[in-house]
This record gives structure tokens, C-alpha cells and sequence, in this order.
């Protein structure tokens, strides 16, 4: 059983929901994502991969790559993943 996120009681498997993720050379893939809901309080939270943050589109490690200075859109396999607004809005995330 997982611990509530909202509450700290146990939450229990609800579901699987599908997810898009974006990855190099502008590919995508669908990754399946357990839901669990807390008995007490009947909050759902998602339990996400380590290669996943919350609320992103793309793998934690490009997010961290361009966060980082690490990657850059000039990469061939990132020319055209992200884009300059999303890389700064990540950058400004961090700060």
C-alpha cells in the first residue's frame, strides 16, 4: 500500500491512465501511469516514474539536460524539441 499524499493514510491501487511522453529525435511514447486513492480522505495522486516529472510532457532527462546546459536545440537529436519559451519557463522553475 502507498501512504496518502494529502492525508497519510493508505491509499489503495484505483487505476491506470495513459500518458504521452516526448523523447529525442521528436518521438513519443505511451507510458501507463497507476492511480491510487486514499480510503480515508478519497484523494487520487499519480504514481509517476522516476524518468517523469509532474506535469511535464518531456523525459525528466531532457528537462534536466536543457535546465542544466547539458543539451541544446542545436543537438541534432533536440533541434526541434523543446522550445525556447519551454526551456525558459523550465529554467525560471528551478530558480
Amino acid at each position: 500500500m502507498t501512504p496518502c499524499l494529502k492525508c497519510g493514510e493508505t491509499a489503495r491501487y484505483y487505476d491506470t491512465v495513459k500518458r504521452t511522453v516526448r523523447t529525442a529525435f521528436g518521438k513519443s511514447r505511451k507510458v501507463y501511469v497507476e492511480r491510487y486513492i486514499c480510503t480515508k480522505c478519497k484523494f487520487i495522486h499519480r504514481e509517476l516514474p522516476d524518468f517523469l516529472s509532474p506535469y511535464k510532457q518531456y523525459e525528466k532527462t531532457i528537462i534536466n539536460g536543457f535546465i542544466f546546459d547539458t543539451l541544446s536545440s542545436d543537438m541534432l537529436e533536440y533541434e526541434d524539441y523543446p522550445c525556447s519559451q519551454t526551456i525558459r519557463n523550465w529554467k525560471k522553475s528551478v530558480i
